[in-house]
C-alpha cells in the first residue's frame, strides 16, 4: 500500500483512460477501481483496505499480498508517484485484511466488513507493530520488514502463514477513515 498518510486523487480514473505515454491499467484493477473510488472521487485508506479485500475474495489469503502489491504499484506508477508505494505496509496490511475476511462471515460484502472490522479503517493499527523509522526504510518500501515493535500473532503459526489468531481490535479513541 502506499503511505499511511498518503491521498491520491485519480483524475481522470484509471478505468476511464490513461496518462499519455503510458501503459494503461489492467482490466481488472480498473473494474476494482471503478467499483470502490467514484470518478474524481480519492483514493484514501478506507479505498487501500477495500482493494484488499476484494484481492483476498477474488485471489484467496495466499495470493492477495501479491495481487495488491501489484495492483499499488499499477496506481502509483499512474498517479506519477512510484516512490510512494511500500511493499511491507502493503504486505502487512493484505495478511491482516486476508485474516479478517477467512475470521468473519463468508460473502459478506465491504461496507458489513468494514462496520465487522472497524480497527481496519484505523490507518494507524499498523503503529503496533511497526516503528515509522522502520516502516519508512529502504528495506521496507522495496521488500519484507518484520515488525521491530509486536510481531503479527500469525508470525508463529507456520502451518497457516499469513493468518493471524485473532481479529484485530480497535484502540480506544482511535480515529476511523470512512
Amino acid at each position: 500500500m502506499t503511505q499511511p498518510h498518503d491521498r491520491h486523487q485519480h483524475r481522470p480514473h484509471p478505468s476511464q483512460g490513461q496518462h499519455p505515454g503510458d501503459r494503461p491499467v489492467p482490466a481488472e484493477l480498473a473494474a476494482v477501481l471503478a467499483e470502490i473510488v467514484p470518478p474524481g472521487g480519492t483514493f484514501r485508506h478506507r479505498q487501500h483496505i477495500h482493494l484488499a479485500f476484494l484481492a483476498v475474495q477474488r485471489h484467496g489469503a495466499a495470493r492477495a499480498p501479491e495481487v495488491v502489491a501489484r495492483w499499488i504499484g499499477h496506481i502509483a506508477a499512474y498517479e506519477r508517484a512510484p516512490q510512494k508505494f511500500n511493499a511491507t505496509v502493503t504486505r502487512a496490511w493484505a495478511e491482516i485484511v486476508a485474516h479478517h475476511v477467512a475470521a468473519g462471515l463468508p460473502g459478506i460484502g465491504f461496507g458489513s466488513f468494514a462496520d465487522r472490522n472497524p480497527a481496519l479503517l484505523d490507518k494507524r493499527l499498523l503503529a503496533r507493530h511497526y516503528s515509522a523509522r522502520v516502516l519508512a526504510s529502504p528495506a521496507a518500501r522495496t521488500g519484507w520488514v518484520e515488525p521491530d515493535r509486536t510481531p503479527f500473532p500469525w508470525a508463529d503459526r507456520a502451518a497457516r502463514p499469513g493468518m493471524c489468531q485473532r481479529p484485530c481490535e480497535r484502540r480506544p479513541g482511535a480515529q476511523i477513515d470512512r
